[in-house]
């Protein structure tokens, strides 16, 4: 990147890239990239730490030192402009020196929502907005969805044959796909703040969703989420018996007994008491997606089954999808992906967007994200 202009795009699309890094690990704040440049030379760079602080402008900065006067920082997202368990990153920049900020997009939260901006140039630093901010937007999506509408964003993952099975009709799952898709169904829990499953994948599979990915940070921790609405794990569940390696949230309906839910809390599990769905039974699902925002997710991955899935779609929640497809045959007896959503036409179909297709050994992932 020598030999660029301060305020080339490049150095933009780096900090992105180190924004990424960010993902699963900052919640409740955004993932945040910041490069800093000085004569067309990177002279430092920076992105949110795990927890979501230091934030990546500290980060940039601290490593520029003395050197920052007179830079160009580049960052993902508007500079915050208030205080809260650190100091304003836009008050950081001004003190450094910093004589222009490129900036991808404004960040959505009212207590910056141009503020940050404003500070900046009221200070003399010019300001450049809007660089990269598709590619900003579609990074911070869930942090955007927690601050505008008060849900994480929900990515359904799911691991099937090419007919849309995820077992046999004895129940046989493992494994349908190959080591390679699983070790990329890894990296996709990498980059989400917490795992979802409902009752059902929970009490079949005995799963511990813990990660598995070799030198993978697990701070701050991800909780491992169960939408239980009867309340049937059991103590002795492989997700209880891990909850030295990582948190479980298990989401019920309010009212159980206390004899029912004191084994589960002495074991150290967090119960989150939603209201019942209705005459269908369940939990609902609305506000547990404004319960989990509350408590700082921005990302989750769901990860089954059937019905969590199709409760979830049914509420318009699941805003990506990441769907592995091993070239095998089930056929109409195995378990299916989805449950039933009562679609009676075409014009009533769930539609999504291809937005990539990958070869992951012999297996394939789509992407798709919701068609609005």
């Amino acid at each position: 990147m020598s030999g660029a202009s301060d305020d080339a795009p490049e150095f933009m699309r780096a900090a992105l890239a180190l924004a990424a890094r960010g993902l699963g690990n900052t919640w409740p704040n955004p993932a945040v990239g910041c490069v800093i440049v000085k004569n067309g030379r990177v002279i430092a760079r920076g992105w949110t730490q795990p927890g979501g602080r230091p934030h990546a402008e500290t980060e940039a900065l601290t490593r520029a030192g003395a050197d920052a006067k007179g830079a160009t920082a580049h960052v993902t997202l508007e500079p915050c402009s208030h205080t809260g368990q650190t100091g304003p990153c836009a008050d950081a920049l001004i003190a450094a020196g910093i004589k222009c900020v490129v900036g991808a997009m404004e960040d959505p939260d009212p207590r910056v929502s141009g503020r940050g901006y404003a500070k900046l140039e009221a200070a003399g630093i010019r300001v450049v907005r809007d660089r990269f901010a598709d590619e900003a937007k579609a990074l911070n999506a869930g942090f955007i969805l927690r601050v505008t509408q008060q849900r994480p964003l929900f990515t359904l993952k799911t691991a099937t044959t090419l007919d849309g099975r995820i077992a046999t009709v004895t129940g046989d799952s493992q494994w349908i796909t190959g080591e390679a898709a699983r070790a990329a169904g890894q990296l996709l829990r990498l980059q989400h703040d917490a795992i979802m499953v409902g009752s059902n994948t929970a009490l079949a599979d005995d799963p511990t969703l813990t990660m598995r990915v070799p030198g993978a940070s697990e701070e701050p921790r991800r909780p491992r989420v169960v939408v239980d609405a009867r309340l049937r794990l059991l103590p002795s569940s492989r997700l209880v018996q891990t909850l030295s390696l990582a948190p479980l949230w298990v989401v019920t309906q309010m009212g159980h007994a206390s004899d029912v839910k004191e084994p589960l809390v002495d074991a150290g599990v967090i119960l989150i008491e939603v209201h019942a769905a209705g005459e269908g039974g369940g939990v609902d699902i609305i506000e547990t997606a404004h319960v989990l925002a509350e408590r700082g997710l921005t990302r989750i991955l769901v990860e089954g089954g059937g019905r969590l899935s199709a409760s979830m779609l049914q509420a318009d929640l699941i805003d990506r999808i990441a769907w592995f497809r091993a070239p095998a045959i089930v056929g109409g007896d195995g378990l299916p992906a989805i449950a039933g959503l009562g679609v009676q036409g075409v014009d009533e179909l769930f539609a999504f967007e291809r937005r990539s297709v990958t070869n992951w050994g012999a297996d394939n992932l789509e992407i798709l994200t919701r068609r609005r």
